[in-house]
């Protein structure tokens, strides 16, 4: 294929703060944030009137949280998201300090502030947890995040995807991320004619959480061109494990380089960046922009020890429009009202265990 050609089929790339490079900002801070004694303090007061309150987690809203300091913190965090390098670690929650519920109660307002809460499994988890369970992936049901295996890079489905570590595992299980405009970036440059095979639609093992009325799998481009904006979703993985799944359309040669490109991209030194989780930690990521990656880990024997992360899916208000395509895996595309997993019996709920 002639490149030029190629090329002029593609919408440029986005440039700006979202197409940084791991290299780049390994050799900053700026990204991380901390929580001050005002911020603790303001956070507090607001957890520990909601406990007072009595009602469950779940009945949480978005008006328990009503701080003008907290509301202007976190909608910093969102424009940092939404607008600037498409993600943020912020340290200083006091997992050491505040009894676990107070966290956790802390960590879901923080959440509120951010955007609505939406379901991470077929459980209808709004609060996860991420832990490893003694389950095997081969088991088509078991998502990666409840095992010790490196999950890949990858996206989640929700506009942003939120972690605070509790407590760290013996070795290992650093996070990884990198930015797909970048990786977009550096195939426009080199390989058009791949880049424009990841504007072809997709099939994606739904890994057995499948919505009413819909298949096994899903079909969506990697690349998205939409009002101006670039987006990706990506799950290779689960775009392999489709392949065995009757009804899904078997890659092409063109496309499988494709995604081998992707993949080679994603984990090239020079592009992602690596960060380790301590105690108290808050990581937010925008998954449009952004993919993640959580190292394989070896685990402490002792069940308080255990590796064990919180987890929030977020619908944002003020975030991108999407195309209509992406229903298949959100639900819908209405702006905060949308993402998560919804499935047949799903309830709703905000478990404080696993």
């Amino acid at each position: 294929m002639n490149q030029h050609t190629a090329i002029s089929d593609l919408p440029s790339p986005p440039g700006g703060p979202s197409a940084w490079t791991g290299s780049d900002m390994a050799t900053r801070d700026d990204w991380i944030n901390h929580l001050s004694d005002g911020d603790l303090d303001c956070l507090g007061k607001r957890i520990e009137r909601f406990q007072a309150s009595g009602r469950d987690l779940i009945d949480m809203r978005k008006a328990d949280m009503a701080d003008p300091h907290l509301e202007d913190l976190v909608g910093r965090w969102r424009d940092e998201l939404l607008h600037g390098r498409g993600f943020i670690l912020i340290r200083g929650m006091p997992v050491g300090d505040w009894a676990y519920e107070k966290v956790a109660a802390a960590y879901y307002g923080l959440g509120l502030l951010m955007g609505n809460p939406r379901s991470q499994n077929g459980a209808g988890h709004l609060l996860g947890h991420v832990r490893d369970l003694g389950l095997s992936t081969d088991d088509p049901k078991v998502r990666i995040y409840q095992t010790t295996e490196r999950q890949t890079f990858h996206t989640d489905s929700c506009d942003v995807v939120s972690l605070l570590c509790l407590k760290t595992s013996k070795s290992g299980g650093e996070s990884a991320i990198v930015s797909s405009m970048a990786i977009y970036e550096r195939m426009y440059q080199t390989r058009p004619d791949l880049l424009k095979a990841l504007f072809h639609a997709f099939p994606t093992d739904r890994r057995g959480e499948i919505p009413p009325g819909k298949k096994a799998f899903f079909e969506i481009p990697v690349f998205n061109h939409f009002e101006g904006h670039l987006s990706a979703i990506y799950a290779r993985r689960y775009i392999t494990s489709s392949q065995k799944l009757e009804g899904a359309r078997k890659l092409t040669d063109l496309e499988t380089e494709a995604l081998d490109m992707f993949d080679a991209l994603a984990n090239d030194p020079d592009l992602h960046l690596k960060m380790t989780f301590r105690p108290g930690d808050m990581q937010f990521l925008h998954n449009h922009t952004i993919l993640h990656d959580r190292l394989a880990y070896e685990d402490w024997p002792e069940p308080e020890r255990k590796r064990h992360l919180l987890r929030l899916w977020l619908a944002v208000p003020g975030a991108r429009p999407l195309p209509e395509v992406y229903a298949e895996r959100y639900g819908a595309v209405t702006v905060g009202d949308r993402g998560g997993i919804v499935v047949e019996g799903g309830r709703a709920r905000v478990p404080l265990e696993p």
